[in-house]
């Protein structure tokens, strides 16, 4: 199923919602924290990235699961290989980043949704959950940075 889609390999194709998805759910969750008055123009946003990018990014993480399958096939060893792991590990890290994320927003959205029972709950809980989303948006564009780098250069020096 991640193997190809029209022919190409699916990782590719898939990877490129990723690279756009991860960083707009860490920078619109900060925003969404740190700038209280923007909250409204934002929650959609927030509430569509933080349930559709942790999906993106498994996509992504399987399809370039099946990718490596592909490659092991095909007879790759030594460094490619261990570059093309090393890549790996980076995107199945990215993925548990971005779920956190993801989660983190999510709770943020809900306890600052003025919804009744919302008021109800401590006063220190938005501003803890913005210094969540804050840590967890670093981390998740650290990792994003490094999957992308690790990837982009096996492409770029010829190696895949």
């Amino acid at each position: 199923m991640f193997r190809e889609i029209n022919g190409l390999p699916g990782h590719i194709l898939v990877i490129h919602a990723a690279v756009v998805l991860v960083p707009l759910l860490a920078l619109l969750s900060v925003a969404y924290g740190v700038l209280p008055r923007w909250r409204p123009r934002l929650d959609w946003a927030v509430a569509v990235l933080a349930v559709g990018t942790p999906i993106v990014t498994w996509v992504a993480t399987e399809s370039g699961e099946a990718f490596e399958e592909v490659q092991r096939e095909k007879g790759a060893s030594g460094e490619f290989l261990r570059k093309i792991e090393e890549h790996s590990e980076y995107g199945g890290t990215l993925l548990w980043w971005t779920v956190g994320l993801a989660v983190a927003a999510l709770l943020l959205l809900l306890v600052t949704s003025g919804y009744p029972r919302a008021r109800m709950l401590p006063r220190w809980l938005p501003p803890v959950l913005t210094a969540v989303v804050v840590v967890l948006a670093v981390l998740t564009l650290a990792y994003a940075y490094l999957t992308g780098d690790s990837g982009a250069q096996m492409v770029w020096s010829g190696q895949v």
